[in-house]
């Protein structure tokens, strides 16, 4: 018994007619008629009776017919699904709070027109933690604000962003052009907590310097660290796209260093992965959006 049989029985069935079903499979009627013996014979049950040129379903027959419809049914499923599984399938995509918050929706918004179709499923979370995603093979593509390591990613960048002063607009320092670390530092500091992208690049650039800080804040939200630095309790080093509205709509003032701090926003994915063509497309989408942002 195999598939073959299945679709001729079920065309059997909806047709109550051999010749009929063999038109619509294209199929010799004699081929037919074997086939449809053969699942009689498979199973010793009678699944049609004949009446004259017409051929009539048994009480087995139409039990065996809810079986047969829903398999043949599954497959045909099953067939559209792999064969268009770019447009229909899932797509895993993992992203750091920076990235999730301020670059990952409107990215999606583009995607989804294209494949509108495709089910498109969002983990946000630290960078470290989307690297270990990757590792595991619980998301496709990542989207981190570091630089990784691990030999088994592969990392593309594909945005550049700036780190910069953040002071309230009132504070002794807002009317500089620019401002170093070393007089940021004599203020209270409000930062990200350890282990963040953003954190790290800030502690390396103080260790580079030899200037220690003790912050006032640590916080996983960059939103507290703007507020508390828009009611005057400290300054802060943020990057330009976290805090980008705040400056529009003046409840802080961002401040450039002499030399700029800047960092890459990398793309990463497992060097094993295949990548399918909607993967393809949305690293095409990120380094596109990257270069126009």
């Amino acid at each position: 018994m195999t598939l073959r049989h299945m679709k001729i029985f079920e065309a059997v069935f909806r047709h109550s007619n051999i010749t009929k079903a063999a038109e619509e499979l294209h199929l010799a009627q004699p081929s037919v008629s074997v086939a449809v013996r053969e699942l009689e014979e498979y199973y010793g049950i009678c699944l049609f009776e004949r009446l004259g040129r017409r051929i009539v379903p048994t009480e087995l027959g139409k039990e065996f017919y809810g079986y047969a419809l829903h398999i043949v049914s599954l497959f045909d499923e099953m067939e559209q699904k792999i064969r268009n599984w770019d447009a229909l399938g899932v797509i895993r995509i993992g992203a750091s709070i920076t990235i999730g918050t301020h670059i990952l929706p409107p990215l999606l918004k583009q995607y989804q027109a294209l494949y509108p179709e495709l089910r498109t499923e969002v983990t946000i979370g630290k960078s470290a933690v989307i690297e270990q995603h990757i590792l595991e093979n619980k998301i496709d593509i990542g989207l981190i604000e570091n630089q990784s390591e691990h030999p088994d990613i592969n990392v593309l960048p594909f945005m550049e962003d700036y780190m910069q002063a953040v002071v309230a607009p009132d504070h002794p320092l807002a009317g500089c052009s620019q401002v170093t670390l070393e007089q940021l530092a004599q203020y209270p500091f409000l930062m990200r907590e350890k282990g963040s992208a953003g954190r790290e690049i800030l502690d390396a650039c103080f260790a580079l310097e030899q200037i220690t800080v003790h912050p006032l804040w640590e916080s996983a939200s960059t939103q507290a660290i703007v507020r508390g630095v828009a009611e005057g309790l400290g300054v802060a080093v943020l990057p330009c796209l976290l805090v980008r509205k705040n400056i529009e709509e003046h409840t802080v003032k961002m401040i450039p260093f002499p030399q700029p701090l800047t960092r890459k926003l990398n793309l990463i994915w497992h060097r094993s992965k295949y990548l399918t063509d909607n993967m393809n497309a949305f690293i095409e989408l990120c380094k596109k959006s990257g270069s126009e942002w």
